[in-house]
């Protein structure tokens, strides 16, 4: 990172959801911090000014679904970097990694590896069971002291009701949201894409839809008799929209988020057998994904990730039902969301809400916003610029394998600041 100086970043479009901005405003940065919006504060000289006229100036995205390998510092800062280049100043940890965020010992050390490696942010969501197993309740406690947001089993559900019942009652008691995949692991069970005309066609076993709808109406049933908050990660269903809406309108602690690619892409999408498209949740019906745009534009879907879970080469060149899924989604995230807005879907302040201000709400976090004493963690970008997502992948990662690799794509990220300093620029 470079060193924090004064800052002017003039003739953009400031646009901040969280303080009903759209203007054309200029922005002043001082020591790391936000020191002034449209006026600079009296004696302030920049040292440096970026011209942003037709440009865009938001709060840093903050990405709810990053699901690493391991807690390497070459890893954390390869991936970091994709980040920032995406606007993506806060990342949000799974804690299905290597190893395991099960216990202080390893948050304690991906944290301090990320500040000493990163260009962004990190977050981390701590362990529900110990290493996963979905039998010994992790020290709940422990790890919300150690910095935890929130508590989570990753994508290995909790398959004894009994255990999942004592977690929420636990996590209730130290007013930590429980983040859940929502999955009946026997209907999922070697299962590659969504079971429909498709999968027939192709051969292939199939994921029902009754899967997730199984796991949502369980967990939300535990939320409600343990008073617990809960937040659904990766909807990929039109029943799990209509179940969550429902127990919001009732009064339950309740959220919802999406992966962007279940916004714009359907099983009918599916070439053939490309392992591009292996994803978890697969992808589903033209239809689901119709009630997932609906649950983002009615409020019942909070915010939208790119549920970023890199794979190896290895495991990508596979037959499509061997391959692992997976997806590099942190450098497309903004440029896809972008898509909705050029195509009328959303406007631009409920994309930039969905990605920033939203997120940093469930998670509990003053990022998101931009006001005057805030940490300068803000992108400047160009909506309109032409950029389509190419390159070969390293010897140990495949990280443009996504169904959006050699997609023409519109609107770039062309500078990234994370507390003041720049850990991105285009030029």
């Amino acid at each position: 990172m470079s060193q924090a100086t004064r800052i002017a970043i003039t003739g953009g479009r400031l646009i901040d959801p969280h303080n009903n901005i759209d203007d054309g405003l200029d922005l002043f940065i001082d020591n790391g911090h936000i020191c002034g919006i449209d006026t600079a504060p009296a004696g302030f000289t920049p040292d440096r000014e970026i011209d942003a006229a037709g440009l865009w100036v938001i709060p840093g995205l903050i990405e709810l679904g990053a699901n690493l390998p391991d807690d390497q510092p070459e890893a954390l800062a390869r991936h970091s970097h994709a980040a920032a280049a995406g606007g993506i100043t806060t990342l949000c940890l799974s804690p299905d990694m290597n190893p395991c965020l099960d216990g202080p010992a390893s948050i304690e050390l991906v944290h301090a590896r990320a500040q000493r490696h990163g260009s962004a942010r990190l977050v981390t969501l701590g362990g529900l069971t110990r290493e996963l197993a979905g039998q010994q309740l992790c020290e709940l406690g422990a790890l919300k002291e150690a910095g935890c947001v929130g508590v989570s089993n990753g994508r290995r559900p909790v398959t004894d009701t009994r255990i999942m019942r004592r977690a929420m009652e636990y996590a209730a008691s130290h007013e930590l949201t429980v983040f859940v995949h929502a999955r009946d692991p026997w209907l999922y069970e070697g299962g590659c894409i969504h079971e429909g005309e498709l999968s027939t066609r192709l051969g292939l076993p199939g994921i029902p839809a009754a899967a997730e709808a199984i796991g949502v109406a369980r967990e939300l049933a535990l939320a409600e008799l343990t008073g617990t908050q809960i937040h659904f990660c990766r909807l990929s269903t039109a029943e799990s929209v209509d179940m969550i809406r429902r127990a919001r309108s009732s009064g339950l602690s309740v959220s919802a988020d999406v992966a962007i690619h279940h916004l714009l892409l359907s099983d009918s999408d599916v070439h053939s057998f490309d392992s591009r498209y292996r994803l978890d949740p697969p992808l589903r019906t033209a239809a689901d994904r119709e009630a997932l745009l609906e649950g983002l534009t009615d409020g019942t879907i909070s915010a939208v990730c790119s549920d970023h879970r890199p794979v190896s080469r290895d495991g990508r060149e596979q037959p499509f039902p061997a391959a692992d899924a997976g997806i590099d989604g942190l450098h497309t995230l903004l440029a896809l969301m972008l898509g909705l807005v050029h195509d009328g879907q959303l406007t631009p302040a409920d994309a930039v809400r969905l990605l920033s201000s939203a997120p940093a709400q469930l998670l509990g976090l003053a990022q998101g916003r931009l006001a005057a004493g805030q940490p300068a963690d803000l992108c400047v970008l160009d909506p309109m610029q032409g950029w389509t997502p190419a390159g070969e992948p390293d010897s140990h990662h495949c990280p443009l394998a996504s169904p959006f690799f050699n997609t023409p794509l519109r609107g770039r990220v062309i500078h990234t600041f994370v507390g003041g300093q720049q850990v991105y620029s285009q030029t």
